[in-house]
């Protein structure tokens, strides 16, 4: 029984050992680790160690939204004040790969990045106290954004944005991507709450509730369906790039495989150029 006891005790000195490690994870190295994700369930940051690299040349048809973001986050790695960004529209025309953009592009300078999921926005306050005295500057990237009626997220992002006493320090920021511009469903009887005083239009509560999450992202960053040819131009940029550029059945191919997918955008004519590449 003894013997027993002397061999289960290293066991569970090891499992002890695991736990305590995962509820106090060490501080990562910014030097060395460029990318991480927050944890709402340990409180920690686990390193991203391949953090996918997009380069801003290879974000066609958004020179725009291109210039917009470069701008601001420049300000920002420079410590000159800069805004947090919401980044809106079409699905899969680059709004979270114009983030990792910037990100590969400053990221030499300091800048670094954190993923976030809606599950880690009520814990935001103890992210921005572990990156609060970090001599780097940060980016909380928020991908995907959206919210149901009365999600608990929602007031913790608005209260983190704008109006906390536990807000980010001025070596962080938010850049959030959304199919909704509001970030909520928005319904056609709340228009019936919208009044007319004095030729002035007055949105009801619920309409001037849902704003008042986006309005508190300084920036925002819209992107649009792209047309036809704007679709083949990305499509025939990633072939070339992947190193199997178009022939005369490209255009061709290119339109049926969109036409399958049910969608025109950057996403559609890359996924389009690697099966073309693979193919060639």
């Amino acid at each position: 029984m003894a013997s027993d006891l002397d061999s289960l005790l290293p066991r569970f000195e090891r499992l002890l050992d695991r736990l305590d490690t995962a509820s106090n994870p060490a501080p990562l190295d910014w030097k060395t680790v460029r990318a991480a994700r927050w944890s709402a369930q340990t409180g920690g940051l686990k390193p991203i160690l391949h953090p996918q690299r997009v380069a801003l040349r290879d974000l066609l048809a958004i020179d725009e939204q291109k210039q917009r973001v470069d701008a601001n986050t420049r300000q920002f790695v420079a410590g000159k004040p800069a805004n947090n960004v919401l980044l809106t529209g079409a699905r899969g025309c680059g709004k979270s790969s114009l983030v990792k953009a910037v990100h590969a592009k400053y990221a030499s300078r300091g800048l670094r990045l954190i993923e976030v999921d809606k599950a880690g926005l009520p814990s935001l306050p103890d992210l921005f106290d572990l990156l609060a005295d970090a001599d780097y500057r940060f980016i909380v990237f928020i991908d995907d954004l959206s919210f149901a009626e009365h999600e608990a997220g929602y007031a913790s992002l608005k209260a983190a944005l704008d109006g906390s006493l536990a807000g980010p320090s001025d070596n962080v920021l938010i850049y959030a991507t959304s199919n909704r511009r509001h970030l909520m469903p928005e319904y056609m009887t709340e228009n019936l709450e919208t009044k007319h005083l004095g030729g002035e239009v007055h949105p009801g509560e619920a309409t001037e509730e849902k704003i008042s999450l986006s309005d508190r992202f300084g920036l925002w960053v819209s992107f649009h369906v792209m047309d036809q040819d704007t679709y083949l131009a990305i499509a025939r940029h990633w072939a070339a790039t992947l190193g199997a550029p178009a022939d005369e059945t490209f255009e061709r191919a290119a339109l049926q495989w969109s036409l399958g997918r049910g969608a025109r955008n950057g996403r559609v004519a890359w996924q389009f150029a690697r099966d073309w590449a693979g193919k060639k």
